[in-house]
């Protein structure tokens, strides 16, 4: 109980990072993936390796770039500067803005499939009942998606917990401000406190294992629903 207490920040600073990105997320997913899963452009295939990106790139590298984008000498400084601060680097907002690039394909992907599984059909119903295009999206569209929704919701979600690269390339480690769960198991093997990283790391293991289980879970009831 009283390593629970200890690490109590670092799980409440996890949760509260992983929940306010995947709110963003889906918020700022939602028109990039209905894009793509109903655009013909040619650039949809530039737009879509760029989302996937972080699929393939190194944590740190991404990390490298947006700590320059976001330190005192980038645009992340002028930023932060409106508030009378020097940097949005080692701060929850950047950690926010480096989680919501990090996990944008854990979230775009699946509501894009969800986009293209519901067809176009639907929405040319809606259209011949007089709906307009956002009365068809929230009261038709949205239903049909809501198991991609399910999905990308929990990927996201889990895929922010578990961030380390990003987190500590933009983060560092800042107890109460940037000491993310990841971080902290990283800490505690630093300076020799196997019992406390044994116990932070069979936590996230279990998280995974319950995440996977999810969205399998979801998977499964699409694929029952679906002909």
């Amino acid at each position: 109980m009283t390593l629970f207490w200890e690490i109590w920040p670092a799980i409440e600073l996890t949760l509260s990072l992983a929940a306010v990105s995947t709110a963003i997320l889906l918020v700022l997913g939602t028109p990039i993936a209905w894009w793509l899963a109903r655009s013909r452009s040619k650039w949809t295939i530039v737009v879509n390796a760029l989302v996937a990106l972080p699929l393939v790139l190194p944590p740190t590298v991404l990390g490298f770039y947006l700590l320059i984008i976001l330190g005192a000498n980038g645009p992340g400084g002028w930023i932060a500067s409106l508030w009378g601060a020097r940097t949005l680097a080692f701060t929850f907002t950047g950690l926010v803005i480096g989680s919501v690039f990090y996990s944008l394909p854990f979230v775009v992907q699946p509501l894009r499939n969800a986009f293209i599984a519901v067809g176009k059909g639907p929405l040319e119903a809606a259209y011949s009942l007089g709906f307009d295009f956002r009365r068809a999206f929230f009261l038709v569209i949205l239903p049909l998606a809501r198991p991609g929704y399910l999905t990308a919701a929990v990927l996201g979600f889990a895929h922010t917990v578990g961030e380390f690269g990003v987190v500590m390339m933009i983060g560092g480690n800042i107890p109460g401000e940037t000491k993310v769960l990841s971080i902290a198991i990283f800490d505690s093997v630093e300076q020799l406190r196997w019992g406390e990283a044994h116990a932070i790391a069979f936590g996230m293991l279990v998280f995974a294992f319950v995440t996977l289980a999810v969205t399998m879970g979801i998977d499964r009831r699409i694929s029952k629903v679906q002909p």
